[in-house]
């Protein structure tokens, strides 16, 4: 994983915020072609994931409110299969987190209301990913709560 740290130019006006810039990422060794855009809104304690595929990278931001991203190594060959990482991200801190293929992410919204985007290097197939439970006894993830608001998919981890 990567995190990554925005510009954001504030006047008067309120703020301008560049969300990507493909020569300045392969500048800084992020030479990932992102071919679709996604997002998803969701409500307070609604928690999506944990889903990934072995062959796409994804960069994701927050566009507005608050949620808790996290990204665990789902590489059955890697001796990091199963590490986790988290972090907060939201429209005031504007960072994002470049997450690898062999990745799997979730996000537990932390506000009201919050826009998760991302970008992605490959077309969504659904056929192709993996999905775990949000609370897997095998990774240990700590959540910000005990009771998320679930889609089947990500209750039973199919």
């Amino acid at each position: 994983m990567l995190q990554i740290k925005l510009d954001v130019f504030e006047d008067f006006r309120g703020e301008y915020v560049e969300t990507y810039n493909e020569a300045l990422y392969r500048d800084h060794g992020i030479d990932a072609k992102f071919i679709q855009d996604d997002i998803s809104v969701s409500s307070r304690h609604v928690l999506r994931g944990i889903h990934g595929d072995s062959t796409t990278w994804k960069l994701i931001s927050c566009l507005y409110g608050r949620f808790y991203l996290l990204v665990v190594n789902a590489d059955n060959d890697s001796e990091d299969f199963g590490k986790w990482q988290s972090f907060v991200l939201s429209d005031k801190n504007r960072m994002q987190v470049l997450v690898p293929p062999k990745h799997g992410n979730a996000h537990l919204v932390l506000s009201e209301t919050a826009i998760f985007h991302y970008k992605q290097s490959t077309y969504y197939d659904r056929s192709t990913q993996f999905t775990y439970k949000w609370n897997d006894p095998r990774f240990n993830i700590w959540w910000p709560i005990d009771n998320p608001i679930l889609s089947q998919r990500d209750r039973e981890g199919e």
